[in-house]
């Protein structure tokens, strides 16, 4: 049995390192065609298996991701007025247009997340930090913008709603499948369309608030760990 997070590699090969498109094109496909099953992470994943990869449909299982118990409301909040992103620097995560709608909405962008390959840089990044203090971030934001160009789950947006702070996010992907109808979607490829996404969570932050938490609260580790295991039952 294999976990899928999701096939960008295969999806947008030019967007990863050579070694990364060498081994998607290989080794991953090898892998999941041999798995007697598969667990992905959200429908949109499943999806992806069964057009980039071939394996059939009744040979995926749906497991989302849960949210860290750390990530609550209760706790200490990061000082300042700011926009939070959460993402490794790479293309596809989209933040050179968060940078340019934060300009444009008139507020700071913290961004958090590891160094990772294209040549990306932005203004405002701090690095990786422990959950600890990343939970502090993001209750402290004014809302978290995740305008990723593709995701296979995308945790931020439920790490977020579990601190109550409203989300911006991708209508694409696998964003809007987690938000669930309790974050505002804004065109990802739009500066303008993120910015009045930033402006939406301000006039409807006690909605997306409430929204939020329900939502973040359908997704625990003992639910998937429980799915996990009646997959492994079912193919014993």
């Amino acid at each position: 049995m294999v976990t899928v997070h999701d096939l960008a590699v295969l999806r947008f090969p030019e967007a990863f390192p050579l070694w990364h498109r060498q081994y998607g094109r290989a080794g991953l496909r090898r892998v999941l065609r041999a798995a007697s099953a598969v667990v992905a992470v959200s429908e949109f994943t499943k999806s992806e298996v069964v057009e980039l990869v071939g394996t059939a449909v009744e040979q995926v299982r749906v497991v989302p991701n849960g949210v860290d118990e750390i990530f609550t409301a209760e706790g200490p909040r990061a000082e300042g007025d700011y926009v939070l992103a959460v993402a490794t620097l790479e293309p596809r995560k989209n933040l050179a247009r968060a940078v340019e709608a934060a300009e444009l909405a008139g507020v700071e962008l913290r961004v958090v997340g590891a160094r990772g390959w294209g040549g990306v840089d932005v203004p405002g990044w701090v690095g990786e930090v422990p959950d600890g203090q990343l939970a502090a971030l993001y209750r402290g934001a004014r809302c978290v913008l995740y305008p990723s160009l593709y995701e296979g789950f995308g945790l931020p947006v439920l790490e977020a709603m579990a601190c109550g702070t409203p989300v911006v996010t991708s209508p694409s992907t696998a964003m809007e499948e987690v938000a669930g109808g309790a974050a505002v979607l804004a065109d990802p490829a739009s500066a303008d369309a993120l910015a009045a996404g930033i402006a939406e969570t301000e006039e409807r932050r006690e909605e997306l608030v409430a929204l939020g938490f329900a939502r973040a609260a359908e997704f625990t580790w003992p639910a998937s760990a429980d799915a996990v295991e009646a997959l492994w039952k079912d193919l014993a």
